[in-house]
């Protein structure tokens, strides 16, 4: 299969595509568009680097506490006390 070259109008197109609209897929964005979802996938992921300046990792991921009360704040505070403590164990 032969490497296709999008241009950079496109890309940041397909990006603000899919931040806007919260509850889709990269996977379905990418369908929508005819592109390959790791293309696409790695678009979001040079535009969050480019924007935030990090590693690419999700906020949570790098060390931001997240919002009290929220899935993340759970997940954070289950990895802290270790396996075997989640809900229906």
């Amino acid at each position: 299969m032969a490497n296709k070259h999008y241009p950079a109008q496109f890309k940041a197109g397909a990006v603000a595509l899919y931040r806007s609209r919260p509850g889709s897929t990269i996977a379905v964005i990418a369908a929508d568009l005819g592109v390959n979802r790791e293309t696409l996938r790695s678009w979001v992921r040079a535009d969050y680097q480019r924007r935030e300046g990090g590693s690419g990792r999700p906020a949570a991921a790098a060390g931001v506490k997240p919002e009290p009360g929220s899935v993340e704040a759970e997940n954070a505070e289950l990895r802290r006390r270790g396996p075997g403590t989640g809900r229906g164990t």
